[in-house]
């Protein structure tokens, strides 16, 4: 199969991305994967990345496309893959379609996460990471460290990043709405979205999900 994972900031895209790919037994292929691996590996589409970043600018869509169609073309997503964060506008779906095309092949579906923006705001500002081992991560809600401000695991200081503040989730939900959304629908002409909620525990999620892909290809 080959899928686009959508949703908003703190729909769980990554975690459910991982779960998927491995019950589909398909790549997951990221767009922070695909800037660490181009960018670690010197390719020359990691260096065009680079320099814009280091510059403080939006890397251009025709890198990120560029390093997206090299993924695609590797051996191991001959029979499908999934993208999660990737396209991230229309632009970047028109590209991806005439990409198929060009292989004379075509997406199978376009799973759209969906959860309440009052949700996506608790998620994200209610996160605190340790500051030893960033993988050490809490929620003030769905996760509490025993002691408040102390890392369960290492005894590190928990805080809160700068971009999961409440007002920068906000605004994160802005581009998301201006940018990444239309692409919804975009897919939806061609109907090939499938929308399912992403409230629940992890498990169930990846269950609804999976349910819907079948029941979407059946």
């Amino acid at each position: 199969m080959r899928i686009v994972l959508v949703g908003p900031p703190g729909a769980g895209k990554g975690t459910q991305a991982a779960y998927l790919a491995k019950n589909l037994s398909i790549p997951q292929i990221s767009t922070g994967d695909l800037f660490r691996a181009n960018i670690s590996q010197g390719t020359d589409l990691g260096k065009q990345a680079r320099a814009f970043m280091d510059a403080g600018r939006l890397v251009p869509d025709e890198v990120t496309i560029g390093m997206a169609k090299d993924r695609m073309s590797q051996p191991d997503a001959e029979n499908g893959f999934l993208l999660d964060g990737f396209p991230r506008n229309v632009g970047q779906a028109e590209a991806l379609d005439a990409m198929l095309k060009d292989e004379g092949t075509k997406l199978d579906a376009v799973l759209d996460l969906e959860v309440p923006e009052d949700e996506v705001v608790k998620r994200i500002a209610g996160r605190r990471i340790c500051r030893n081992e960033g993988s050490h991560v809490f929620h003030v809600t769905y996760n509490p460290p025993k002691a408040e401000g102390v890392c369960d695991i290492c005894g590190g200081e928990l805080y809160q990043r700068d971009d999961d503040t409440e007002d920068t989730v906000r605004t994160r939900l802005e581009v998301y709405h201006s940018q990444t959304e239309p692409i919804i629908d975009y897919y939806r002409a061609q109907n090939l979205v499938v929308t399912i909620s992403a409230l629940g525990k992890v498990n169930d999620v990846t269950e609804r999900a999976m349910e819907a892909l079948k029941s979407d290809q059946g």
